[in-house]
């Protein structure tokens, strides 16, 4: 050795095992990690949808009118139906996360996670009953 560097001719290659495309298929975590990650597609699908449908209202009934006759036309009731499968998807996963991302102290002790995501899911589903009330029951 001479004092020079190395040069990349006599550095060591180093092995990097192939990885198939489809290496999240090998677990059902893995699975579960890459839906969650498309459902975000389908949450912004819905938050581009509301936008149009209040954008049609905000330009009268003819507009309106429209965008319910596209709204019904058989591939954007497919896409919503999906969509709703994938948002469902994301909400479960994301409250199920939700107990190692809060810690929550109750008279100096930790609540155990269990209560935690209950809790959530418990208020996702007096939010949607209340909701459904308002859309079936107080019309």
């Amino acid at each position: 050795m001479s004092g020079q560097p190395m040069t990349t001719k006599d550095q060591p290659r180093l092995y990097h095992r192939p990885m198939s495309t489809w290496w999240w298929l090998g677990k059902r975590t893995y699975l579960t990690f890459i839906l969650r990650e498309l459902s975000s597609v389908f949450v912004a699908w819905f938050v581009v949808f509301l936008l149009l449908l209040v954008r049609a209202v905000g330009q009268g009934d003819g507009e309106y009118r429209d965008f319910l006759d596209w709204a019904d036309s058989p591939w954007v009731v497919t896409l919503n139906i999906v969509a709703l499968a994938f948002v469902l998807l994301h909400a479960v996963t994301w409250f199920n996360l939700a107990p190692k991302a809060i810690v929550v102290r109750l008279r100096g002790r930790r609540v155990p996670p269990t209560w935690i995501a209950v809790s959530h899911f418990a208020a996702w589903a007096v939010v949607s009953a209340f909701i459904l009330w308002l859309l079936v029951g107080a019309g």
